[in-house]
């Protein structure tokens, strides 16, 4: 058994599991476009960058309007230069960045090409803004709200993460974590999702029978 795809400790929805031959199928559902609902709390910052470390509050401007929202926004979608958090799995000399950081150590982390496809805003109540992203591989949803409000200039923190779809395996399909075996079994989905969309060339059997044995075609 392997999944795809580290969810964050406060974070739920869509984890994808292989299990048997489709844990071979992992590294293609990893590079699948993501897409998640995110709560941003805007006027404090966090250790983490999300609620579950120490937060400050008050020390940063006032919460800006839902324009002001919008138009830094834009500038976090397409192709983005991004740090990953100190609190991640980000690797770092062959240790992982959240281990160096629990032990007062944060590693100093090289930004990152990732893309951002679009980013819906749903809602701003009070100091709550609450988003839909659709990105690619890599993109750190912590990282995102953390540089909205330095571009904001009133401090942000990821409050709450869920994650809504991988690819084409979305919450419809999901079961949850108390599944029994038996019932886990039974909703197995195809392999065939795990490999995504790609390239295809019709075969005829005998060229298939070719291809099996590694000749070519």
């Amino acid at each position: 058994v392997g999944h795809a795809g580290t969810l964050d400790p406060l974070a739920t929805g869509v984890l994808v599991v292989g299990v048997g031959q489709a844990t071979r199928l992992m590294e293609y559902v990893q590079r699948m476009e993501k897409v998640y609902q995110a709560v941003v709390f805007l006027g404090a910052v966090s250790a983490t960058d999300d609620a579950e470390g120490p937060i400050t509050f008050g020390a940063q401007a006032a919460v800006p309007e839902p324009g002001q929202v919008r138009s830094a926004l834009d500038a976090f979608v397409g192709e983005i230069a991004q740090v990953p958090p100190a609190f991640s799995a980000a690797h770092v000399d062959g240790r992982r960045a959240y281990a160096l950081a629990r032990r007062g150590r944060p590693a100093v982390l090289a930004p990152r090409q990732v893309r951002i496809h679009e980013i819906q805003l749903l809602g701003l109540v009070g100091p709550r803004l609450e988003l839909q992203i659709r990105c690619g591989k890599g993109t750190y949803v912590r990282a995102l709200a953390r540089d909205l409000g330095r571009v904001l200039g009133c401090g942000a923190f990821l409050e709450s993460l869920r994650r809504l779809r991988i690819g084409p395996l979305d919450l419809e399909q999901a079961i949850p974590l108390d599944t029994t075996p038996e019932e886990a079994r039974r909703r197995l989905l195809p392999l065939g999702l795990a490999a995504g969309d790609p390239p295809a060339l019709p075969l005829h059997p005998d060229q298939a029978r070719r291809v099996q044995q590694g000749q070519c075609v």
